[in-house]
């Protein structure tokens, strides 16, 4: 099998954020064990890995990030939801944005360790 585009996101507690994306995003667990796990959802592939050692401090709140991982979800609001339920956020609706040249309206937000990500619906 080829390889698929993919992301992998460094965290203390696999168990809680891969449940976080599993739970928000409806991706499927396809391995993992104490240390990881894959998650898959429409050809796409994201490993929550644990951290190895004591991570360096970020000093706060994370409202971005180096590299952003992009969600496609059916509703930003729902997806919020989802959010709150499973230990994370996404911003409130004031803060959403929309880029219409490319067809979707769209919100960050982070998992329960911080992670910035992004979803994205279509307009």
């Amino acid at each position: 099998m080829p390889p698929v585009p993919a992301a992998v996101v460094f965290v203390a507690d696999v168990a809680r954020v891969a449940a976080f994306y599993r739970d928000v995003f409806g991706m499927a667990l396809l391995e993992g064990d104490a240390g990881y796990a894959v998650l898959s959802r429409d050809g796409f592939q994201l490993t929550v890995h644990a951290l190895q050692g004591e991570p360096r401090p970020l000093g706060g709140v994370r409202e971005d990030a180096y590299l952003k991982v992009c969600f496609p979800v059916k509703s930003i609001d729902e997806a919020r939801a989802a959010a709150a339920r499973a230990g994370g956020e996404i911003w409130p609706a004031d803060r959403a944005w929309e880029a219409s040249s490319r067809g979707f309206r769209a919100c960050d937000g982070r998992d329960p360790e911080g992670n910035v990500f992004q979803v994205r619906e279509a307009l």
